[in-house]
């Protein structure tokens, strides 16, 4: 990302409406003002076929001359449709609280999340964002209309850190569209008791979607470099632990090394996409991430 707009992430910017809507606006125009604007992809013209209306489908592709005919909906299909459902499940665990240099976790992925979920509107799919932890589920069903987007950065800016992930297998209701295809996008920064976050992952595979996690870290997190003796608490437990940085930092990495390798195998073993990000890093790639993924369900 663009240094010049580093000065807007600040938290009072990120978590307003019009501040978070700015940021995502900048980021996703800056990126695609180097790109071909044939990547844009719109409504197909080419008719195909007529299917049944399903719970989900956008109001706009009914036809309303086989309605009269016939008196049952119907969606007009194209060989060329080319909208798909964006849905975004957020980690908003205390851990995600976590900041470096002034910046959360969780505020970094809410301009993520916003700049993707701006990208994918304007690009007419549907987007939908879940996010929750013991204390908080939001639900937002995708939905293509022009409200949306403002719906979608409400619910995102009123999004806390607090309490753990659910240790229970956690079960949206009608989560999966059958109506459209589905590109899922898991963002956490995978701190987990047992297994609770990567049982979620698993089950929210299907053989009609992609599933992508992203994984968000600090690079102090990443690089450990402390000095002399540091006490470090647990967010989410609240136990704490000191420790002599010198002696500590390379059994420390080599978990850590240990525990993201394991993650990552385990996720391409099972065909759902990776991406680490840190906390200093630019979201170009991430759109860029999400227009290879989107690619791939066309």
């Amino acid at each position: 990302m663009d240094k010049d707009y580093r000065q807007l992430f600040k938290p009072s910017i990120i978590n307003s409406i019009s501040g978070l809507s700015l940021i995502a606006r900048v980021i996703v125009d800056g990126y695609l003002s180097g790109l071909n604007k044939s990547r844009r992809v719109g409504v197909g013209h080419e008719f195909s076929q007529y299917r049944g209306y399903e719970s989900g489908d956008d109001l706009r592709l009914l036809d309303w001359k086989m309605f009269a005919r016939s008196g049952r909906y119907y969606i007009k299909q194209s060989e060329l449709d080319t909208h798909i459902s964006v849905k975004f499940v957020i980690d908003a665990s205390k851990s995600m609280i976590y900041t470096e240099d002034g910046l959360s976790k969780l505020d970094y992925v809410k301009v993520m999340v916003a700049s993707l979920a701006h990208l994918a509107h304007d690009q007419g799919d549907a987007i939908g964002l879940y996010a929750l932890n013991t204390n908080r589920l939001i639900s937002l069903q995708p939905k293509v209309h022009k409200q949306q987007y403002k719906r979608f950065l409400h619910e995102l800016i009123n999004l806390k850190g607090d309490g753990i992930w659910p240790s229970s297998t956690v079960n949206f209701d009608q989560f999966h569209d059958r109506s459209r295809k589905e590109l899922v996008f898991f963002i956490t920064d995978m701190y987990e008791n047992d297994t609770e976050l990567t049982r979620m992952i698993k089950s929210l595979k299907t053989k009609r979607n992609e599933v992508v996690v992203l994984q968000i870290m600090g690079k102090k997190e990443l690089q450990f470099n402390y000095k002399g003796f540091v006490v470090f608490e647990d967010l989410e437990s609240g136990a704490k632990v000191k420790v002599e940085a010198k002696q500590a930092k390379s059994i420390y990495l080599s978990e850590l090394n240990t525990m993201m390798s394991a993650t990552k195998d385990m996720l391409l073993s099972n065909n759902i996409g990776y991406q680490l990000f840190t906390l200093d890093e630019p979201l170009g790639e991430a759109l860029q991430l999400f227009l290879k993924q989107r690619s791939f369900l066309m």
